[in-house]
């Protein structure tokens, strides 16, 4: 190997062909000389190194059918789907959740009406942390970061007027996971829609919690615990259903690199079937209705080998880990938004270009399901406009831009190839570190994973101190900014209206039921039983969101985490 190719950072174990010698010696050598490189070494965001050339001498061994495969066949890497988007684009699903449901409501017929083909609804911190809007935390926050939902009542009002046979919907909720999805069941329910016939999917991914957004309520085991009970339910009675999103996307937000991103995933994943099946069902059962959700950032290629690696693992832990049959149950079906944390408040129509890079990777990684920030989220929840705008980059790319033609159309590029297999054996890497310390769970109690991220944001942080990462607009090509963008602003009167229908609802319910009800959902707790049929019991009855979380809260108590060192 010459001097050249030693210093690009190439391992002992490459051998390059006569032809590439060559080129290093008579054109890349005086090249250098003459101009030399921008830096010394080039690394993707996650810090991978980036060599400056590849070529087929980086993917020695390789075997078309083993690490790479035909679209639609085992190990997927290619896609789930023989034809992928030349057959069906990805479902378009732009995240939506704001003040009262009216208001969402409103918002979700609107997106429909511009060409969404997918239902996405974010709910307030109150009901992502259990608490009605009129409970004394919930003050300063009803419906700022989401909708406000505490009753079966409210699900209605939010649900009113939209197709529920035939439109997907996906909720963004975790610990109160089952609350939620039992009080969209029964308006589903009452507005006539069959639960054999209703789809979507309830993210439920409780580990995540744990490890990187920390919007938790009960201890690790007994939230495992009702996730098990969900998607056990969702088997048997609600077949097109996907009880758990399994979530990247918020470990990402918290700083993670890609790998971690990708491994600590796939890795809850494997935590969850393992508490599933022994539960008593087989992994056959439920596995085909496992869902997975994934970030897209900046680095382009990296993100897209992210995607790739993704179906090419999960494939092979669900075969050769898990034994499963089905080949349904092999495949990494996910939906994926781009990055809020690449998001910046200074120079914000900066955003429409990220995230129209970060649309592309994920379509070029084969995703199922896309959802677009909007520019203006760094500064509120997005305005209507924003939103459009944002669903219309998603529709321009699936329309003009020509990608959705061909299958995989980057598979056989040397660098892309080469960057998916680092990233799956990276992932292979945390898995074993994880096993060794007794499962995602015992990890999460250990502190590891908390750790491993923190540890990754410090760095990027000072990286970006230091201007050896750019952001455009904040560390570097700043300038003096005087428009102003419109704002959603939800005032507090949004809370006071809540707040009146709560009181409201609890005059006229049946509060001998709702009394009996909770009763009987804390003694079944304190047993092995599935706690769906109770939970759906207690929204039948109008039993709020808040009451069914306090008889849990009294059982299986609450979670502060630890301080990890």
């Amino acid at each position: 190997m010459t001097d050249v190719a030693v210093e690009s950072g190439r391992s002992a174990e490459r051998h390059p062909s006569a032809a590439e010698r060559r080129w290093e010696e008579e054109e890349l050598k005086p090249a250098l000389e003459k101009s030399p490189e921008r830096a010394k070494t080039f690394t993707t965001l996650s810090g991978v190194p980036v060599e400056r050339l590849y070529t087929p001498a980086d993917l020695a061994g390789f075997d078309y059918q083993r690490d790479l495969g035909d679209p639609g066949e085992y190990p997927f890497t290619r896609g789930i789907h023989p034809t992928m988007y030349r057959g069906k684009v990805w479902t378009m699903r732009q995240f939506s959740g704001f003040a009262a449901p009216e208001d969402t409501n409103r918002r979700l017929h609107y997106l429909l009406e511009q060409g969404q083909t997918g239902l996405s609804i974010a709910f307030d911190l109150p009901t992502l942390m259990g608490y009605d809007s009129d409970h004394p935390l919930a003050e300063g926050e009803v419906g700022k970061c989401g909708v406000a939902v505490s009753s079966l009542e409210d699900m209605e009002t939010l649900l009113a007027r939209l197709p529920l046979e035939q439109v997907s919907t996906s909720m963004t909720i975790n610990s109160p996971a089952a609350m939620i999805w039992a009080m969209y069941l029964v308006a589903a329910e009452k507005n006539g829609a069959a639960w054999t016939k209703i789809s979507g999917t309830t993210q439920n991914d409780i580990l995540k919690e744990y490890i990187a957004q920390k919007e938790y309520i009960f201890p690790p085991r007994p939230s495992m615990r009702l996730v098990v009970d969900t998607i056990a339910f969702g088997a048997r009675e609600v077949p097109r259903w996907n009880p758990i999103s399994i979530s990247g996307y918020h470990i990402r937000e918290a700083g993670s690199t890609a790998v971690q991103e990708l491994a600590f995933t796939l890795r809850d994943g494997i935590e969850y079937v393992e508490w599933v099946r022994r539960s008593g069902l087989s992994v056959d059962e439920f596995a085909p209705r496992l869902s997975f959700f994934f970030n897209a950032h900046n680095d382009l290629f990296e993100e897209i080998a992210k995607y790739r690696a993704a179906r090419k693992v999960w494939a092979k832990v669900c075969r050769e880990r898990f034994q499963a049959q089905n080949p349904r149950s092999w495949l990494c079906r996910f939906h994926t938004q781009t990055a809020g944390c690449s998001l910046t408040a200074q120079q914000p129509y900066n955003n429409v270009v990220r995230t129209t890079l970060q649309a592309l990777a994920a379509v070029l990684g084969g995703t199922q399901s896309l959802h677009t920030n909007s520019l203006d989220e760094a500064w509120a929840l997005p305005t209507e406009e924003a939103a459009t705008l944002a669903l219309r980059t998603q529709q321009v790319i699936a329309h003009e831009s020509g990608l959705t033609s061909a299958v995989d159309p980057l598979a056989g590029s040397y660098f892309v190839e080469k960057l998916t297999l680092e990233t799956e054996r990276a992932c292979y890497e945390y898995f074993d570190k994880i096993d060794a310390l007794g499962g995602m769970v015992a990890a999460i109690e250990k502190g590891f994973p908390q750790r491993e991220i923190h540890e990754t944001a410090y760095a990027y942080q000072r990286a970006l101190e230091r201007k050896e990462e750019i952001i455009v607009g904040v560390n570097d090509f700043v300038i003096e900014e005087k428009r102003a963008i419109a704002l959603l602003v939800i005032d507090e009167s949004v809370a006071r209206h809540q707040r009146q229908k709560l009181a409201a609802l609890k005059q006229r319910r049946d509060n001998a039921r709702v009394q009996s009800a909770l009763e009987a959902l804390g003694s079944a707790a304190g047993t092995a039983a599935n706690l769906m049929p109770y939970i759906l019991e207690c929204v039948r009855a109008y039993t709020t969101l808040g009451e069914m979380c306090d008889v849990l809260r009294r059982v299986f108590g609450t979670y502060e985490e630890p301080a990890f060192r």
